[in-house]
């Protein structure tokens, strides 16, 4: 079984060396990853300039390659160049320190490293550990490792990819696994102070207050409120087919 690791924490970060050194003993893991942290760069990809890949180190021995770009770029090249001969039987996008839930997927590098390796074909699967500041990753280590075994055994649906978070609690208070849906609330409540550099020039920064989460049972981010692990199937089409016949008429009058 041959696995990628990749993430938007960066190469150096602590929560891919942990995932590397447990999934390991399941076959090789090829590591390819941002050179530096690309939090909520979504699904971006680099065409303006050229992606440098360097070899990296931990302590004192090769670990993977860091690509000056996206974790969509990471997954692209680590598939089209760096694994060409050798192509990835899983793809595995984390252990991210903080949540990706709701619809913060659409913003999360860590989201969009594992949807590059759904549309190219390979399962894949990203795992968040559920806090900024919490630094346990057993439980997420845990899961990842035996949902590893899982997907190799059992397959995906096509065009399918996991999204897996962990809440920030010791491992015999997680009360279970639930599979949920997406929720449509953001995490968090938003907004930009206006500030002035030391030339009273004008700038903007972006905060966030962590808001109450509210909804049933079944979705993401209130299982990991409650203290589940939140795995949720995602898919890259994004059409509303709810609404699909309804807009068929509207069609017929634009033209």
């Amino acid at each position: 079984m041959r696995i990628l690791l990749t993430n938007d924490d960066g190469i150096y970060s602590p929560g891919i060396y942990a995932l590397y050194k447990k999934l390991k003993s399941l076959g090789p893991c090829t590591v390819v990853a941002p050179d530096a942290e690309r939090s909520a760069q979504g699904h971006a990809i680099t065409l303006s300039v050229p992606l440098r890949v360097n070899e990296a180190r931990r302590e004192g021995k090769f670990f993977g390659y860091a690509v000056s770009g996206t974790p969509a770029d990471c997954v692209k090249i680590a598939l089209m160049s760096i694994m060409k001969k050798g192509r990835p039987d899983l793809i595995i996008s984390g252990v991210n320190r903080g949540p990706n839930l709701g619809i913060n997927v659409l913003y999360s590098g860590t989201v969009s490293g594992a949807t590059e390796g759904a549309i190219l074909g390979v399962p894949s699967f990203a795992v968040s550990l559920a806090s900024f500041k919490w630094h346990n990753f057993e439980s997420a280590l845990d899961v990842s490792y035996k949902l590893a075994k899982m997907i190799l055994k059992k397959q995906l649906p096509s065009d399918t990819l996991l999204n897996v978070n962990v809440p920030a609690l010791p491992k015999l208070k997680i009360k279970g696994i639930k599979i949920t849906r997406q929720g449509r609330s953001t995490f968090y409540k938003e907004s930009y102070d206006r500030r002035e550099d030391p030339n009273k020039r004008v700038y903007y920064w972006l905060s966030s207050q962590r808001i109450e989460v509210k909804g049933d049972d079944d979705i993401d981010a209130v299982a990991v409120r409650d203290g589940y692990i939140s795995v949720t199937p995602l898919h890259y089409d994004m059409t509303n087919y709810e609404d699909f016949s309804r807009l068929e008429t509207w069609g017929k009058k634009l033209l």
